[in-house]
């Protein structure tokens, strides 16, 4: 086994790399780094000197390091291509590129967990109740009108943009945003999470998950 993930329960960046591996169809090995209050491996010098940015996920294969989710799911793509994530086609293949990068560029850096804690702790202000939901609620209006009719989001065909929608999508259940405004979401989200590639890449199903 060569493919390690460096990778936290809760982190929606690994989790989206995890699904991606899953679908893939990839052996690998998942190496859990605690980002929780206390802890907190991933500010420590031994994983600093693999990631100096001291984020997760991280990804190792051979000889190969790379931080950065988008830049891993590439990766995968470009060097495991027999199960493709990304259509061959154009301009469909552009269009899931820009549906990952709403997520992954627009939405979740505003939701990452050092954002929330830096709200918290400089401003005394509870991201969770008007922040998380104002940027769900951006991300998503946009993301509902690129929705095909299904089961995934673009089609009959898993995509990466389906790696990217189910963590974002459970972050705002986890957060109780109403999703009410966004059925072609929920419904993508849900057919998503019948698949074991899915479920076992999931917070809960991760061995280093915590109530």
């Amino acid at each position: 086994m060569s493919i390690k993930l460096y990778s936290y329960w809760r982190s929606s960046a690994a989790y989206r790399v995890r699904i991606a591996l899953n679908l893939k169809g990839l052996t690998h090995e998942i190496v859990p780094v605690s980002l929780a209050p206390g802890e907190s491996e991933h500010r420590q010098e031994a994983y600093r000197q693999k990631n100096p940015q001291m984020l997760v996920p991280f990804l190792e294969d051979g000889g190969v390091a790379i931080g950065q989710s988008m830049a891993m799911l590439e990766y995968l793509e470009e060097t495991y291509p027999d199960v493709r994530l990304l259509p061959d086609e154009h301009p469909l293949r552009s269009q899931v590129r820009a549906f990952c990068n709403m997520i992954a560029c627009d939405m979740h850096p505003l939701m990452n967990l050092r954002i929330l804690k830096y709200i918290k702790t400089e401003f005394n202000a509870d991201p969770a109740a008007h922040w998380y939901g104002h940027w769900i609620h951006e991300g998503f209006k946009a993301l509902e009108q690129f929705v095909s009719d299904g089961p995934f989001v673009f089609g009959d065909t898993v995509s990466l943009a389906d790696a990217l929608l189910v963590p974002q999508m459970y972050n705002a259940r986890r957060f109780e945003i109403p999703l009410g405004d966004y059925p072609k979401l929920v419904a993508a989200v849900d057919h998503c999470n019948e698949l074991e590639a899915f479920r076992n890449a999931a917070p809960e199903a991760q061995s280093d998950a915590t109530s």
